[in-house]
């Protein structure tokens, strides 16, 4: 069987790899096996041809790398459900008592059950600073 083809099968078995695990790290071998086959195709020694793949796919490694670490440390830029109001002011529609468990606030134009974040009382006509949602209820603290 000529060389091509094993570097052929190599990367097809090592993209499907990739396509079923989506993590990135088989794809730069695919693309090294790739280079292989074009260099045999080429007529390029099996030595020339296996040293072109390995330097390929070190180099797409190399390429991909930074991508995905600043993917990995960056948060979605779209929020959404509660992860939204987080960090939102909102006015304190009803006296926020966490010992009467009482206290209401209007919160992205609705109104919604508060408690304090830090215990403390917080009178009507307040503006507070939405610290944490839990369930239906805004854990929130003074501004």
């Amino acid at each position: 069987m000529d060389a091509w083809v094993l570097f052929l099968i190599a990367a097809a078995l090592l993209a499907a790899g990739e396509v079923l695990t989506l993590s990135f790290f088989l794809a730069p071998f695919a693309v090294g096996a790739l280079a292989g086959m074009v260099g045999d195709l080429a007529g390029a020694p099996l030595a020339v041809s296996l040293t072109v793949a390995i330097v390929v796919s070190v180099a797409s490694f190399a390429a991909v790398r930074p991508v995905a670490r600043r993917h990995r440390s960056t948060r979605p830029s779209l929020r959404t459900g509660t992860d939204a109001l987080l960090g939102e002011e909102a006015m304190v529609v009803g006296r926020i008592d966490n010992d009467e468990n009482a206290g209401t606030v209007r919160l992205a134009g609705e109104v919604w059950t508060a408690r304090a974040f830090d215990d403390q009382v917080i009178e009507e006509g307040r503006r507070v600073h939405v610290m944490e949602i839990r369930g239906a209820t805004a854990l929130v603290s003074e501004l």
